[in-house]
C-alpha cells in the first residue's frame, strides 16, 4: 500500500512545494477535503483558504484564493489563483485579494453576488486567523 503521494503546488509565479505528502488538507469550493495516498480520481475548484500539507518534513501551510485541484491515486496537483506560505501571507497581500473581492462584490446580482458574498467573508476569515 503507497504511504505517500506526490504533491504540488502551483501559482502563476512558481512553483511553491513538491514532497511526497502523507495528507494534504484541501479547502474546496463544495467542502474542505483531504487527499490521501490512493484517493479517488477527483477535481475540485478551491475557495479561498488554507492549504495544510503533511509530510516526513511536517506540516505545511499555505494560504490559497482559489483555483483548482486534480487528485488522483498517485498525485495530488493544486493550480492556485495566488498562493503564499502562511508565514510570508503580509496584511497587504490579505488586503488586496480582499480589496479584489470586493470589487467584483460591488454591483453583483443574483447568484453571482452570492458567490462574491462569499469569497468576501472567506478571505474576511483568512484576514482574522493571519
Amino acid at each position: 500500500m503507497a504511504d505517500s503521494l506526490q504533491f504540488e503546488l502551483v501559482s502563476p509565479e512558481r512553483l511553491l512545494a513538491s514532497v511526497a505528502a502523507t495528507a494534504v488538507r484541501i479547502p474546496g469550493a463544495e467542502g474542505d477535503l483531504t487527499a490521501m495516498p490512493l484517493h479517488a480520481p477527483t477535481i475540485t475548484t478551491l475557495r479561498p483558504g488554507i492549504l495544510s500539507v503533511d509530510s516526513a518534513e511536517g506540516t505545511e501551510e499555505f494560504v490559497v484564493t482559489g483555483g483548482f485541484a486534480e487528485i488522483t491515486a498517485e498525485t495530488c496537483s493544486v493550480l492556485a489563483e495566488s498562493a503564499v506560505k502562511r508565514a510570508d501571507a503580509t496584511a497587504e497581500f490579505l488586503e488586496g485579494a480582499l480589496e479584489q473581492a470586493r470589487a467584483a462584490q460591488d454591483g453583483a446580482e443574483g447568484a453571482a453576488a452570492d458567490v462574491a458574498n462569499k469569497l468576501v467573508a472567506d478571505l474576511e476569515a483568512i484576514n482574522a486567523t493571519a
